[in-house]
This record gives C-alpha cells, sequence and structure tokens, in this order.
C-alpha cells in the first residue's frame, strides 16, 4: 500500500496541479494532440471506408494497406517521422493518424458492406439514386461500426500520445518521462493513472454518442451481434 500512498501523495501535491507543467495543462496538451490526430484520422479514413464500402471498389487495396498500417510500430513511426522532419508536432501526428486511421477506415467499410443488400435495392426501387441510398441508409445502419472504429482510434491515440513527451511536447507523457529520468516511480504511475482516466473519459463520450446517433433498435441489433 505503501506505493498507493505515494501516488496519492504525488497527485495531492499543490505545485502538480499549477503552472505550465502542472496537470491541467498537460492534460489539456494531451487531449488537444489526441483530439487533433483523431479528427486527421478521420478525414482521411471515414470517406475512404464509405466511398469503398458503398461501390465495392477498392476495398480489398484499402483494408490491405490499413492491416499494413496497423503492423507498424508507432514509436518506428514517429522515429522515421522526426529523422524526416525534425522534432516537433507534426512527426507526433504523423505517428498517430498512422494508429488511428486503421480501425476507423476497417470498420467504417465493413459498416457499410455489411448493410443487407435487399435493403439497398429495395431503396433504390423507391427512386433512391446511390448517394442518397449512402446516407439515408447506409451510413445510419453503419453508424455503430463507424463509432466503435473512431471510439478504437480514439482509445488507442490516447494511450500512445504519450509518446509526444518523448520529442518534448508536452502532454502527460511529461510525468512518464520525466519520472524515468529521475526514477521516481509514483510519479510514472501517477501519469499512467492520468491516461487511464482519459481514456476511460473518452469511452463514456462515446458512449453517450451512440446513445445520441445511434436508434434504440440498431443498438440492440449490434449489442446481440457482439455478444453471438
Amino acid at each position: 500500500m505503501t506505493l498507493v500512498a505515494d501516488v496519492a501523495s504525488w497527485l495531492a501535491q499543490p505545485e502538480h496541479w499549477s503552472g505550465p507543467s502542472g496537470i491541467p495543462v498537460r492534460f489539456a496538451e494531451h487531449v488537444y494532440y489526441s483530439a487533433l490526430a483523431l479528427l486527421a484520422a478521420a478525414v482521411i479514413a471515414v470517406p475512404a471506408g464509405l466511398l469503398t464500402g458503398h461501390t465495392g471498389r477498392g476495398g480489398f487495396a484499402a483494408i490491405s494497406l490499413a492491416n499494413f498500417a496497423r503492423a507498424l510500430p508507432t514509436i518506428g513511426v514517429l522515429t522515421l517521422a522526426v529523422l524526416a522532419m525534425g522534432l516537433g508536432l507534426v512527426p507526433v501526428q504523423a505517428a498517430l493518424v498512422a494508429l488511428a486511421v486503421p480501425p476507423v477506415l476497417v470498420n467504417t467499410y465493413e459498416g457499410v458492406r455489411g448493410v443487407d443488400p435487399q435493403l439497398t435495392d429495395a431503396a433504390r426501387g423507391m427512386g433512391m439514386r446511390g448517394r442518397e441510398v449512402l446516407w439515408r441508409l447506409e451510413v445510419p445502419l453503419a453508424m455503430p461500426l463507424i463509432l466503435l472504429g473512431l471510439r478504437t482510434a480514439a482509445i488507442q491515440v490516447v494511450s500512445t500520445a504519450t509518446i509526444a513527451a518523448y520529442v518534448g511536447i508536452g502532454g502527460l507523457g511529461r510525468f512518464i518521462v520525466d519520472g524515468q529520468s529521475q526514477q521516481r516511480i509514483e510519479q510514472i504511475l501517477a501519469g499512467a493513472l492520468l491516461v487511464v482516466v482519459l481514456a476511460l473519459a473518452v469511452t463514456a463520450l462515446f458512449a453517450l454518442l451512440r446513445r445520441r446517433l445511434i436508434a434504440p433498435g440498431l443498438r440492440a441489433r449490434s449489442a446481440a451481434s457482439a455478444t453471438a
């Protein structure tokens, strides 16, 4: 219990909650880096997933590329980006976006492709055109999987954004890196705990979005398929 008490004591110290290196500032930096990477990944992956899923063309290439990107070590991507672009926010974002794109792309594609063909045929029989079928039928039905991909990417990005500290741009990882250099285990654990708290907050946010954006019937169906 001594280690738990040490972590609690570190978190309770007022100097860790104020100033440019305090927990609120580091927390805000971490949220900013994570949100920026997730937004960039969504801008890239969601349209690509919708297009390939709706048309049925290019899906194999997109999924193969996404699976290849999943195999890339984030710290390796960061190292290459730093060598190519130098220190700063850009290489960190490159590494985090590369991490976030695959789950968003794959889930968006699978969500659209998984829509019952009989429903799309019925929609076209009612006079809907391709774009209308996509936005009025396929996207709403695919929304559970799209949100799942975004949630997965968000949690991965939040957990991995600690690498920002290794190139000197802050975030909650700063507490972990500084704790390692100073051999202060309580500071390392406190920083890790703060990252976990942020990841739990992200999970709660996506649970709220799920309730707001997905019809109850679709929520029940996706929950049933997930437990099947």
